[in-house]
């Protein structure tokens, strides 16, 4: 099951304490202050990768932190700074602190820095002065706190594939990428999300599919409404052998709707699937009806490439 909210807290680390010490030795008795400084504490950072189940990690474990610096040594050595941590997050995850802050992964391999580790102490060594040749004192690490970070995932792909359950969403995915989402025929077979890349490097969603009142729940397009708001266009997706093609169409209309205005107004695609269901003539009613740009099977190969055609084309014209 796709994670795609959820409330983490991190801590960078500690800065380690400077240490007091004084070097002796049998030809130098009074050899002086030589404790050394507290090493950094280790910073926590993010980096963007394009696994959309990244979030699972999440699931059990809640508390994560950066290493601590270490505690200055004798003969003025520094302790170690501590070691950094870097969490992977999915592509298009939202960041928020709860000051209201916010980082978005937009890119692959973005970095961004979540918190600054402690800065080390000082060490009786560098607190000497010409007043003070002595120093019986240190300076602590800075020590940090735990932040809470709420983590949103809201896929970022150029195209959108919606529909009702089983009009053939996944499988267009599978053959226009390298995808390999899971197909029967049966509804409800994709269970959340799936991502794929075509040759011409646009990336396709194919969102679980819909049903009337997903904007107010029901189903799985509820919780996955929200992955539609950041692509460029959606592909709509109605089967040809629907009893009501034009209802089913107007169905998941009123479902965008519904949900935000922001998506009733984002360029479509419109086509016709499983078109070896149907014979020439009824799939020439069916597409004067919905308008539709294409009517397309996965066992007619040209039909597919024409497919890939009009969205790299349309979405070059978004571009533009």
């Amino acid at each position: 099951m796709l994670i795609d909210e959820v409330t983490i807290k991190i801590k960078a680390g500690d800065g380690g304490d400077g240490l007091v010490h004084f070097y002796a030795d049998r030809w130098r008795p009074k050899g002086g202050p030589d404790g050394g400084d507290g090493g950094d504490g280790g910073q926590v950072y993010t980096l963007a990768v394009p696994e959309i189940s990244r979030l699972q990690q999440f699931r059990h474990a809640k508390e994560f932190s950066a290493q601590d610096g270490q505690k200055g040594g004798p003969n003025q050595r520094t302790g170690r700074n501590g070691q950094d941590l870097v969490l992977e997050l999915p592509l298009g995850t939202i960041i928020s602190y709860d000051n209201g802050t916010q980082i978005e992964l937009t890119k692959i391999g973005q970095k961004e820095l979540l918190a600054k580790g402690g800065k080390g102490g000082v060490g009786n060594y560098s607190m000497r002065s010409s007043t003070n040749q002595t120093p019986q004192e240190f300076r602590p690490g800075l020590k940090k706190e735990w932040r809470t970070l709420r983590l949103e995932l809201k896929l970022i792909a150029q195209v959108g594939l919606i529909g009702l359950p089983n009009v053939g969403k996944s499988s267009i995915l599978n053959e226009l990428t390298s995808a390999s989402a899971r197909v029967a025929n049966y509804a409800f077979t994709t269970l959340e999300p799936n991502l794929g890349v075509t040759k011409s490097n646009l990336i396709l969603a194919d969102i679980p599919g819909l049903i009337e009142g997903a904007s107010e729940g029901k189903g799985l397009g509820s919780k996955f409404l929200r992955h539609i708001e950041r692509t460029q266009i959606l592909l709509h997706c109605v089967a040809a052998d629907s009893v009501d093609p034009m209802a089913d169409y107007q169905t998941i209309r009123q479902e965008l709707n519904n949900y935000s205005s922001k998506l009733a107004t984002k360029p479509e695609i419109v086509i016709i699937t499983k078109s070896d269901t149907k014979t020439p003539q009824e799939l020439a009613k069916i597409k004067k009806q919905l308008k539709a740009k294409l009517v397309v099977s996965i066992i007619d190969q040209d039909s597919l490439k024409q497919l890939n055609d009009l969205i790299t084309k349309t979405i070059a014209s978004q571009e533009v």
